[in-house]
């Protein structure tokens, strides 16, 4: 059985070694072996299989110089590890290198060379096996380039934990250490790379992108986090295409339409350059121009993309590169290539001819290397610079630096670096062995490994834990996900003017390892757009909103779709592009563009402006005509019409309409806390005091008039100070009103924001409308009774007929204060105040006009009838008129009962009366007293009522004269007559005149 296996492993084995014949590997001889893949050529021929005979290894084809030159960096990497005397000493580093030809298959092709080398040696098998030539096991695998082979290799190689530091393989799938146990990497993964191109959209303000990405493990994944980093950028993508180097040519075409289609000029595409070139050449048959690329790594810098007859489809491309490094002596080791003095490269000798265009005399014509040569020259896929399908033979004197090829630009060592780094990696894990001591070592009871012994997974373990400094003076460690965090150079295709090739400007660089926001920094002024221009290209699916609009969604577009927005009123933007508007603060109104915020029109009832002041003009004349009707009244206060309208009230009540007028001022200009909680008490406590002196005063003239003869008591609580007391209290009880409500809920000034957007109301809260509504309720109700007590007192003498005015005053005032509740309440801002003004006024007016006009024009215009006598006859006459009515009211039932007519007569000193029977209307007002005889003091009255007229004549003489008059009235008056004579006494025992 054992040797079964053997023979089966040794099969294997051979078969391996015949598909990779001695010149398609590089190979030499050493302690350790180290193993490489390489993308020497770029791809396979296709070659169908029809299974008619056994199938054969497919032939690679194009021959990749820059795959050469990192092969070339590996090798100088090793022997300068093997030159060293400080690094591995008394060890030599040998390796076993192959071409993957940039495909799976090859790859794993190679890959099974290295594990059944391993697996021949696990197995010990020396002693059943004659092997007459010896191979180490492969300890750790450099390789490979592109991430779809490294995922395969990986698979493979993580079986046997033999590690793999690639070198060009930047997938983020290749982090996850639970599928990939054995990867590591020198070069950072795509996640920092896509968030990088996310980052350049963003910065020039691009949001409207299409994306490309390769079928592959290296594609797909990358393509995936730019879509997670756009979308948190709000950047929209108007298509997403895969593309592979074997998609066929209706695939193709499919993309290129898509791509001629869109209306976004920015396309980023994530893929190697062998997966992108199909679709390059026929983008560029097709002449699609304007089109902007944003390349990865992989091919930013690829020979196949970066050509001078392609530079007017991709002139546009920025691309990210990874930072060059510096290896000493590599140019030089670089020129020393030749096939007869690389003895253990078995490339070298394919490189010799493809440089030059010839073949070694030596070589077979039928050698792969003539023959993948002409098959790509036929398919007009070949590098070389023959124009004949045959070539010439090589000499061998050559100068390898007269020829321009990739393999000699060694300005930006890129990928070169990170081979250099890979190797040297492995070589200090080994160092770490080699110099580890026992009981510190990284493995079971901290022993060692034994470095003539060593294995796979043992240089595994130590590069997990590998901390050193590289060349550059920079440290070199992975992370738990086996990778190292680099920075990215953002290069710009550029035409060169010398020779027409496309160089690779830096133009800005991005720093993974800054805060986000300022990681990436870029030099707009070295950025040529499409190899000439300066003006940033415009790659949106809108136009940019103008400040003072804001991007408004489109239905069933994309969100980077959108139309152009105004503003509402009240906010702004002032930036292009606004997702939305902002609120302008609150005492800010946006300007008529909406680009920025303006202040608020404030508005209140002002003494400067037009209305504001007439309202005071008329708040100052009701107070001039209030004092000057003070003023009279004072100076001819001894005279009987001021006597006769109560003299001290009627100066309280003058006092208490100064107070009405000069509480209206507090409604102008701009409130106060102070003005707002003074001036609805000094108006509601101005207006009770003023109607309580009215009530007062009419309820005294009327108990007067009514009332039998009085006694000293009734005189004395008639007085004066009964009628303060009422006036006081009426007007205490609005004052417990107002104290209650500024205790409670004060009013207080207050900026209105909701009545207009643009202006701000300066009012007064009032606190309580429930108080304002009983500081007013209770205004009218005591103006409610006073105008009943007028109206009752309506036919009083006249000049006691103040009744009829106060009627009218009150009747003004309730129309005033109905007209204002809706008024009030249909109004707002300052005109809540003037409409208060206005009512407070009109009402002030009314009273002041209905109560004390009239006394005013007869005191100074008709001082005739400002007489005792005057007075006296109007009183007398009233109660004459009551006598009479009296007198005919039993008349009439007297006659009713004896159906015949009668009389009755009853005379006073100086008196007659005369009754005549008749049937006119009922209840005629009296007629005013004719004047005759304006020498003498008397006068003469007629009164007509229901039943009959009655005539009365009066004269007076001295007070003394009068009054003996009087006594003998008493005596001579019939029975009949005797209630009249009382009405007539009583009401002269009141006379304010007596």
């Amino acid at each position: 059985m054992t040797s079964y296996s053997c023979c089966l492993i040794l099969l294997l084995f051979t078969w391996n070694t015949s598909a990779y014949g001695p010149n398609q590997r590089a190979q030499k001889k050493g302690d350790i072996i180290l193993g490489g893949l390489f993308p020497i050529h770029f791809g396979v021929a296709a070659k169908d299989q029809d299974l008619k005979s056994r199938p054969e290894s497919v032939e690679c084809i194009r021959y990749n110089f820059r795959g050469f030159r990192w092969l070339q960096a590996m090798i100088f990497a090793i022997e300068e590890i093997n030159s060293s005397p400080t690094l591995l000493p008394n060890m030599t580093l040998g390796y076993r290198i192959f071409d993957t030809c940039n495909t799976v298959s090859k790859a794993l092709e190679a890959t099974l060379s290295f594990v059944a080398q391993n697996k021949i040696d696990s197995l010990n098998l020396d002693e059943f096996c004659n092997c007459s030539e010896h191979i180490p096991s492969t300890i750790a695998v450099v390789g490979a380039t592109g991430s779809g082979i490294s995922t395969a290799v990986a698979n493979l190689l993580g079986l046997f934990y033999i590690p793999q530091v690639s070198y060009a393989s930047s997938s983020r799938l290749l982090s996850n250490k639970n599928q990939f146990k054995s990867f590591l990497r020198t070069i950072p993964n795509d996640e920092h790379q896509a968030t990088a191109m996310a980052d350049i959209i963003e910065y020039f303000r691009w949001n409207w992108v299409g994306t490309i990405a390769a079928d592959d493990d290296y594609g797909r994944p990358g393509i995936e986090k730019f879509r997670e980093e756009a979308e948190e950028r709000d950047i929209c993508i108007d298509f997403s295409e895969l593309i592979s180097q074997y998609s066929d040519e209706e695939e193709i075409q499919q993309v290129v339409e898509v791509i001629q289609n869109s209306t976004a000029r920015v396309i980023v595409v994530f893929s190697s350059g062998p997966d992108l070139e199909p679709l390059i050449k026929e983008i560029v048959r097709r002449n699609i121009t304007g089109k902007i690329w944003l390349a990865s790594e992989a091919w930013a810098s690829s020979s196949l993309i970066a050509m001078p007859e392609f530079f007017r489809v991709i002139g546009s491309t920025i691309g990210f590169a990874l930072k060059a490094g510096q290896i000493p002596g590599f140019r030089e080791f670089l020129q020393k290539v030749h096939p007869k003095k690389s003895t253990n490269n078995g490339f070298a000798k394919e490189f010799w001819e493809e440089t030059f265009n010839c073949y070694l005399p030596d070589g077979s014509k039928n050698s792969p290397a003539s023959t993948s040569f002409h098959k790509g020259h036929e398919e007009g896929l070949g590098a070389g610079n023959g124009t004949s399908a045959f070539r010439p033979p090589c000499t061998g004197d050559e100068n390898i630096t007269s020829v321009e090829t990739p393999y000699m630009d060694y300005t930006h060592l890129r990928i070169s670096y990170n081979v250099y780094l890979a190797v040297y990696s492995i070589a200090h894990a080994l160092q770490d062995i080699y110099t580890c001591t026992p009981g510190k070592g990284l493995f079971t009871n901290g022993s060692c490994a034994d470095i003539k012994k060593v294995e796979a997974w043992q240089v595994l373990k130590h590069l997990r834990h590998l901390n050193f400094t590289n060349n550059m003076g920079e440290q070199v460690d992975f992370d738990e996900f086996g990778d190292l965090v680099g920075n990215y150079s953002i290069i710009n295709w550029h035409l060169s003017p010398e020779d027409g090739s496309v160089v690779f400007e830096e133009v800005g660089h991005y720093n993974v390892y800054a805060k986000k926001g300022e990681r990436l920094f870029i030099n707009e002024n070295k950025i040529l757009w499409g190899g000439f221009s300066k003006e940033v290209p415009f790659s949106n699916c809108s136009r940019d909103c103008l400040p003072g609009t804001r991007k408004g969604i489109i239905e069933g577009e994309p969100t980077c779709c959108f139309e152009c927005v105004d503003c509402p009123d009240g906010e702004y933007s002032d930036e292009t592009d606004a997702s939305a508007c902002d609120k302008c603060p609150e005492d800010y109104w946006s300007n008529e563009n909406h680009t920025s915020c303006i202040p608020k029109q404030i508005e209140f009832l002002a003494w400067t402006e037009p209305f504001g002041i007439a309202l005071t003009l008329f708040a100052v004349l009701g107070i001039f005509l209030t004092s000057f009707v003070l003023g009279v009244f004072t100076k001819f206060r001894n005279t009987p019409i001021v006597k006769a309208t109560n003299r001290e009230l009627s100066y309280l009540l003058l006092f208490s309409l100064l107070c009405c007028f000069s509480s209206s001022l507090f409604f102008i200009g701009e409130p106060q806390n102070w003005t707002c909680r003074l001036r609805q008490p000094a108006f509601g406590i101005s207006f009770v005091l003023c109607i309580s002196c009215i009530l007062v005063k009419t309820n005294r003239v009327l108990l007067v008039f009514e009332a039998k003869i009085p006694t000293s008591l009734h005189r004395k609580w008639w007085g004066l100070n009964l009628q303060f007391l009422l006036v006081f209290l009426c007007t205490f009880v609005q004052i417990v009103i107002c104290v209650i409500w500024l205790y409670t809920a004060p009013p207080s000034s207050y900026r209105n924001h909701e009545l207009e957007d643009e202006i701000i109301f300066i009012t007064c809260h009032e606190g309580s409308l429930m108080a304002l509504g009983f500081l007013i309720g209770y205004t009218c109700l005591l103006a409610a009774i006073c105008f009943f007590f007028a109206f009752k007192s309506r036919k009083l003498p006249e000049n006691f007929n103040e009744a009829k005015f106060i009627t009218f005053s009150m009747l003004i005032f309730f129309i005033v204060w109905i007209s204002f509740i809706p008024a009030y309440a249909s109004t707002y801002g300052k005109f809540v105040s003037a409409v208060e003004v206005i009512a407070i006024l009109a009402a002030s007016f009314g009273l002041l006009a209905c109560i004390f006009f009239n006394k005013v024009y007869i005191i100074l215009f008709k001082p005739s009838r400002n007489t005792i006598e005057e007075v006296r006859c109007s009183t007398a006459a009233h109660a004459f008129k009551v006598a009479a009515r009296a007198t005919l009211r039993r008349s009439n039932v007297s006659r009713k009962r004896s159906n015949s007519l009668g009389g009755s007569t009853g005379s006073t000193p100086s008196s007659s009366i005369s009754s005549k029977s008749n049937h006119e209307d009922p209840f005629p007002l009296p007629a005013c007293a004719e004047r005759q005889r304006q020498q003498q003091r008397g006068c003469k009255q007629k009164v007509s009522f229901g039943s009959g007229t009655v005539t009365l004549s009066l004269s007076f003489e001295e007070p003394q004269k009068n009054a003996m008059a009087s006594r003998n009235a008493k005596r001579r008056n019939s029975l009949e007559a005797q209630n009249s004579d009382d009405s007539l006494m009583r009401h002269r025992a009141l006379l304010p005149l007596q």
